[in-house]
């Protein structure tokens, strides 16, 4: 007989009528009424909640360097506007930055021309985020 797993503990939520774009902006929680959109995680799938216009292409570029010139690239990292994130980390990649770009020509523009040519760049690894509709549960 199999047991059942235990429910995770309950999450609460505001209950007063308040703007789910406000609980979106203050919680990065994506809210449809007073749910949220993926309990209690963090939304980075960045659709617009109202169904507009998509402005962006966000990708995650993963960075490896040659030893002892992690400072210099995330100095020369941190020049460039399209970049929202900068975060060195421990063993590879040794940089994980978040880029957010009009379309796809733009981040290849930027990964081969400018980020590819940073002095103690050796390698990149680019991860692309893609968007996922909602499916009605059969």
């Amino acid at each position: 007989m199999k047991k059942k797993k235990p429910k995770p503990a309950a999450i609460t939520f505001p209950t007063s009528s308040v703007d789910a774009a406000a609980l979106t902006e203050s919680t990065g929680i994506r809210y449809v009424g007073q749910d949220p959109a993926i309990s209690a995680v963090p939304c980075t799938i960045h659709a617009p909640v109202d169904g507009g216009r998509i402005m962006s292409d966000r990708a995650y570029v993963l960075i490896n360097v040659q030893p002892g010139r992690t400072s210099d690239v995330v100095r020369a990292l941190s020049g460039i506007k399209q970049i929202k994130t900068i975060d060195p980390c421990w063993g590879k990649p040794d940089i994980i930055v978040v880029v957010e770009v009009s379309d796809q020509d733009a981040l290849t523009q930027l990964v081969l021309s400018r980020i590819h040519e940073i002095d103690g760049v050796s390698q990149t690894d680019t991860h692309l985020v893609y968007r996922l509709k909602a499916s009605i549960a059969k």
